[in-house]
């Protein structure tokens, strides 16, 4: 299980740096989406993996950490109002510039009418 959540917290990190990396607005934004996710799965396992256990102390005699729960609540909550800024920040260079390109600027491609 252990190397099953690794490899899909690594995978959410690969493509969000791929995605970040982009010269467009929006696969920036879900990049850094994707990169929030990640974080918050790393931050859930910081507690570690438990299968059926309590998570309020007082009802089992094993039970799960609760602090990573409330980090990863935080996060949540955090990355939601980040990803809502940066998309208003990506209309609103949108509608300044014209283009979606994070630099501000068309390829040379793109001004010939190609694509």
């Amino acid at each position: 299980m252990e190397l099953l959540y690794a490899s899909c917290v690594g995978l959410l990190v690969a493509c969000g740096v791929f995605l970040i990396l982009r010269s467009r607005t929006f696969p920036v934004v879900l990049g850094l989406t994707m990169l929030s996710y990640a974080v918050n799965l790393f931050l859930f396992s910081s507690g570690r993996l438990s299968l059926n256990q309590a998570a309020v102390l007082g009802y089992s005699t094993d039970y799960a950490d609760p602090l990573p729960q409330a980090l990863v609540l935080t996060a949540i909550v955090i990355g939601f109002a980040m990803t809502a800024f940066v998309v208003i920040l990506a209309i609103r260079g949108r509608a300044d510039l014209g283009n979606d390109h994070v630099n501000g600027q068309v390829p040379e491609k793109d001004k010939k009418g190609k694509a």
